[in-house]
């Protein structure tokens, strides 16, 4: 169970109620482990079996009700929530719709509305037979587009998250501060990715939910494939990109390493990764959009050129690895107190090299603050 006392969840849900009823809606059916962990602090990594359908639905007034299978029930009755309906799952005849229809038929009067996460980073996780059974059962009542109130709820971070934020980044903080002992010459590159993970769970993590990277003579190319067996050599440049979990929250950053000396160029890629990351930083504040944070960097980087084809410069951080919003020119999320970034500039070097920094930070009423330890102004050595 998240360790929140239970008066963050009953604000969340007072919150959520009050921004329904702005938007006509008499509840909200949610369906994936972070929105269901958002208002009930039910935490388990039992989520990794795709076999069973989970539900909580927040009614327009009251606690949440949680619909959920059996096996879920003592876990579940850890949490502050007490109405906890349960069903025998897998059940290929009826896999919890029944339940859900006749709790959202309770709490939703006839021609009512009940709000779903729709859009972009958003899925059902359910069947579609089974959401098309649902919506039958509901008679009269209509599902549709919850107004982006989970997105809006959830961008914005109270203190307490931020906390268990930055509690992970410490945790990666401290095991790259130790990458000197598992990363040299000849060492397979699958194994410092083991052996880093190893560091990670010493250091705190409750677990490391994603690990990417790369290696390669002054620069790596694919950046998010499995790690290969090839030795690291001198002249490589390795970056590990860390996203591990610490009470549920995410860390999300990375480090950059040369073995042995790098080269002029290497080392003034290195030097505008940081130069871009410092100047979105400085403009990361309260009324900034997150399209002027990519434009920032794009100036260091490319001289306005447009990016890169890593699509993005950065984007939310916190129950999930990538969260909303998205630093491209297209976001105009308007920057507030509370959201949790990652900025991430890369650069293409061309011959299908890249470097790529990552750091993590959080929204203040006068600016932004580190969540991670600023990388070293110049590029480590090995």
């Amino acid at each position: 169970m998240s360790g929140f006392a239970a008066g963050e969840f009953q604000a969340r849900t007072t919150r959520a109620q009050a921004l329904m009823d702005d938007a006509g809606l008499d509840a909200l059916l949610l369906s994936t482990e972070p929105e269901v962990r958002y208002f009930t602090g039910y935490l388990t990594r039992f989520w990794e079996s795709p076999t069973r359908p989970w539900f909580v639905i927040v009614p327009a007034s009251g606690p949440p009700i949680a619909v959920i299978p059996s096996i879920g029930a003592p876990l579940m009755g850890q949490t502050w929530v007490h109405d906890i309906r349960t069903w025998r799952s897998p059940d290929y005849g009826d896999d919890g719709v029944s339940l859900v229809a006749g709790a959202l038929r309770e709490v939703v009067p006839k021609g009512g509305k009940v709000g779903v996460p729709s859009g972009p980073e958003t899925h059902l996780r359910l069947p579609l037979e089974s959401w098309r059974a649902l919506q039958t059962r509901l008679e009269d009542r209509v599902c549709g587009d919850d107004a982006g109130i989970m997105r809006r709820m959830r961008l914005i971070k109270s203190d307490a998250e931020v906390a268990r934020i930055a509690a992970a980044c410490a945790v990666a903080d401290a095991a790259f501060a130790r990458v000197s002992g598992i990363a040299r010459e000849g060492t397979p590159l699958s194994q410092v990715f083991r052996d880093f993970q190893r560091l990670c769970l010493e250091e705190g993590a409750d677990w490391v939910s994603y690990l990417a990277g790369g290696a390669g003579q002054g620069g790596y190319g694919d950046i998010i494939a499995p790690a290969t067996d090839t030795p690291l050599a001198a002249g490589d440049v390795l970056m590990l990109d860390t996203g591990v979990v610490r009470d549920g929250y995410f860390s999300d950053f990375d480090r950059n390493w040369s073995l042995g000396a790098a080269t002029p160029e290497t080392r003034s890629a290195y030097a505008r990764l940081i130069e871009a990351s410092d100047a979105a930083f400085a403009a990361a504040r309260p009324g900034a959009l997150a399209a002027d944070l990519f434009h920032v960097m794009d100036g260091v980087l490319t001289g306005g050129a447009g990016g890169s084809d890593a699509g993005r410069y950065g984007h939310g951080l916190g129950m999930q690895l990538t969260e909303w919003p998205s630093l491209i020119p297209a976001d105009h999320t308007v920057l507030e107190p509370g959201m949790v970034l990652t900025l991430e500039p890369g650069l293409e070097l061309g011959r299908g090299k890249t470097l790529v920094h990552e750091e993590n930070i959080v929204i203040t009423e006068t600016g932004a603050r580190y969540l991670s330890t600023p990388a070293p102004r110049v590029l480590p050595v090995i």
